[in-house]
């Protein structure tokens, strides 16, 4: 291999949302994991370059065809805030017959719109709580009396999610009224979803030569939340460091014995997610642990944040995974179909 094509062997380019000024801090948080995802890069040898995306997909093709990278490293979480376009990003690789970095198109889609992947889990049986959409509450006359999560279908981060998220309507047409107050701040498009009052855990998934390592489990405590107040991951536990939600659901990978079985049956259901969705490279699958001990998955995040304060960077180092390890072993499980990467 002469220079010229040793250094094309080694050119990058890390996709990323383009932000907009004064972004939330969950959108600024895209910067931290291209950060470190670019100087992993750097340390495996490559020459990582950023590229900002925007649904200008030939203005992105045009930058693309200029950096001619050997892959692209995709990060690009949503296109100008909207999370409904995030799996254009990956659409146009595909077209383009540029290798990515995880899932591909259709994973990326299946498991961003959260109805959509909740009827995947349903096909494939994996245990997931029970949901209304508007239509379907539109054909009911009566709903059970029980506590449900107003969600959004396409945003992340627990974008819109607050202290108020947890609601028991009394009809379906007070789930209607609901829905449709808090649609905007959720995105545009939302669902209701049962609320599964128990533990929380997350498990992280990193592609391997034949079947993904599961990383260790983490647990999500919820720690002196006072009486009535719902254990819920809010957005102000993820992202407002002077928040008492914050400040009070702590991340655990201690467990006692008595959860052996538990957390054996929560890393079959994690794998059972990975190929029910065709994901690839790394993912997150959230739980929920009813007080039956019953896990429900609540979220399959195909390309989870890398931050290094993420929880999947965490689960990582439980296993001995430095964040350098992780994008090599992102990097490894790289390819288009049909075409390796060489």
């Amino acid at each position: 291999m002469n220079g010229a094509s040793s250094n094309a062997a080694r050119r990058v380019v890390i996709l990323i949302d383009r932000l907009p000024p004064g972004c939330a801090p969950d959108q600024q948080d895209a910067l931290r994991q291209a950060e470190t995802v670019s100087d992993a890069l750097s340390s495996l040898g490559y020459q990582p370059e950023l590229v900002e995306a925007t649904p200008n997909l030939e203005r992105l093709k045009e930058d693309l065809c200029l950096a001619a990278p050997a892959f692209v490293f995709n990060l690009v979480e949503s296109l100008e805030g909207r999370g409904c376009f995030i799996h254009l990003v990956p659409a146009l690789l595909d077209r383009l017959e540029i290798p990515y970095t995880g899932a591909g198109a259709d994973a990326v889609y299946l498991t961003s719109h959260k109805v959509m992947a909740k009827r995947i889990m349903e096909a494939a049986g994996i245990p997931t709580p029970a949901y209304c959409t508007r239509e379907s509450l539109l054909r009911l006359e009566d709903l059970e009396v029980e506590a449900f999560i107003v969600k959004s279908v396409w945003e992340h981060a627990s974008v819109g999610l607050g202290d108020d998220a947890v609601v028991f309507p009394r009809g379906p047409r007070h789930l209607l009224d609901i829905m449709e107050r808090r649609r905007i701040p959720l995105g545009g498009m939302c669902f209701a979803e049962r609320y599964i009052e128990g533990r929380e855990f997350n498990l992280g998934l990193l592609g391997g030569d034949d079947r993904p390592m599961v990383l260790p489990p983490a647990e999500i405590r919820f720690e002196d939340y006072p009486p009535g107040k719902a254990r819920v991951v809010d957005y102000r536990a993820k992202w407002d460091e002077s928040s008492f939600e914050y400040a009070h659901t702590q991340r655990s990978f201690t467990f006692d014995e008595a959860d052996a079985r538990l957390l054996e049956r929560l890393e079959a259901v994690a794998r059972a997610c990975w190929e029910a969705f065709g994901l690839k490279g790394y993912a997150r699958v959230d739980f929920r642990v009813d007080r039956d001990g019953c896990p429900w998955v609540l979220e399959v995040n195909a390309n989870p944040c890398l931050s290094p304060d993420a929880g999947f960077a965490a689960a990582a180092a439980q296993a001995g995974i430095d964040r350098v390890g992780v994008v090599r072993r992102i990097v490894a499980d790289t390819a288009v179909p049909g075409r390796p990467l060489g």
